[in-house]
């Protein structure tokens, strides 16, 4: 920590860093109660404990993410919370159907019909997750941060189906899962950062023969997406249509709408309201293509790229079929 934030710290100068790397986040354990042959719950806490004086000895400022999965949340924050700002937990799970998968290796580009409904149920497996956790705390009230959240699907490059926009819809369901959370999902992402073999990346490095042009995967490519365009407070929202998954934010006077359509054929067509206020005018940010549609250093430039429409005057919006959308509006 004295390394990365401390002003004066000799190694890093000696590095050629001058200037600090204010790093502010930081997680004391990973994944530890995976490890049968590691720490136990109550050694796990009082290591904690000692890890957190430290490190706030060095950098008073920093935030600090204690280790609570696998219901160790609760006990985890009653010995360590005092020291902690957060609580973190992995979920990292196959989408597939146990029974009768469709989704692994290249099976996925047999049924697309299959492949669409397997997806569009995969939020219901992560909110489940999210909602163990929470309950694993009882009445105790800390933060929690999903460090890691990812599809992990069996196949020659661990799932070669998260390359379809199929997959980049399924993330935003679930990305819009985790905004429904928010009052004590702080931290929450949905793929690793950056590689060259793991789909379920963010980022996608190809070998120096394809000329090592970097791109974004459809996961990622949704994230940039919310990014953008996201309020600081949330918002109810009421009235969905049944094919629309949608959550809202806001910021003084501009309401943003995170919308996925769940039908892969069907365009919805619907009417856009905010209670007790006038929509003046707005903005859309929508990305659409055919589900089954890859994304490879080839097509990177061509495909599951943001388009912005004008807003509608009669306030009705037409979201197009397996589309994800960010709408912000002026109020």
């Amino acid at each position: 920590m004295a390394y990365c934030n401390d002003p004066a710290n000799a190694d890093r100068k000696g590095h050629g860093i001058a200037a600090p790397l204010n790093v502010r986040y930081w997680q004391i354990g990973n994944e530890t109660s995976y490890d049968r042959n590691g720490f136990d719950l109550e050694t796990a806490s009082k290591k904690t404990v000692e890890f957190a004086k430290a490190m706030r000895a060095a950098d008073p400022q920093v935030q600090l993410i204690g280790w609570g999965d696998s219901g160790w949340a609760g006990r985890m924050a009653d010995v360590a919370g005092e020291h902690l700002q957060y609580l973190a937990f992995h979920h990292m799970f196959d989408p597939d159907s146990p029974k009768s998968p469709v989704l692994r290796g290249e099976l996925y580009r047999r049924d697309p019909d299959a492949t669409w409904d397997q997806l569009m149920k995969a939020w219901e497996t992560a909110d489940a997750k999210i909602r163990t956790v929470r309950d694993s705390l009882g009445t105790r009230r800390i933060p929690l941060a999903m460090t890691e959240c990812h599809f992990v699907i069996p196949g020659r490059d661990r799932g070669d189906v998260m390359a379809t926009w199929a997959a980049g819809v399924s993330y935003a369901r679930i990305l819009n899962n985790h905004q429904r959370h928010g009052d004590v999902l702080k931290i929450a992402t949905a793929a690793d950062f950056c590689g060259t073999r793991w789909q379920n990346n963010a980022v996608i490095i190809p070998t120096p023969k394809n000329n090592n042009r970097a791109y974004l995967q459809p996961v990622a490519r949704v994230m940039q997406l919310y990014r953008h365009h996201m309020g600081t407070h949330a918002a109810a929202v009421t009235g969905m249509p049944e094919s629309l998954d949608v959550v809202a934010s806001r910021s003084g006077s501009t309401v943003f709408l995170h919308v996925a359509n769940t039908d892969r054929r069907r365009a919805v067509k619907t009417a856009v309201q905010v209670a007790g206020s006038a929509i003046r005018s707005g903005r859309v940010f929508e990305i659409t293509a055919d589900p089954m549609i890859e994304l490879s250093y080839l097509n990177s430039a061509d495909t599951m790229n943001v388009v912005e429409r004008p807003w509608s005057a009669d306030g009705s919006w037409e979201f197009p079929a397996a589309s994800v959308s960010a709408m912000e509006l002026q109020i």
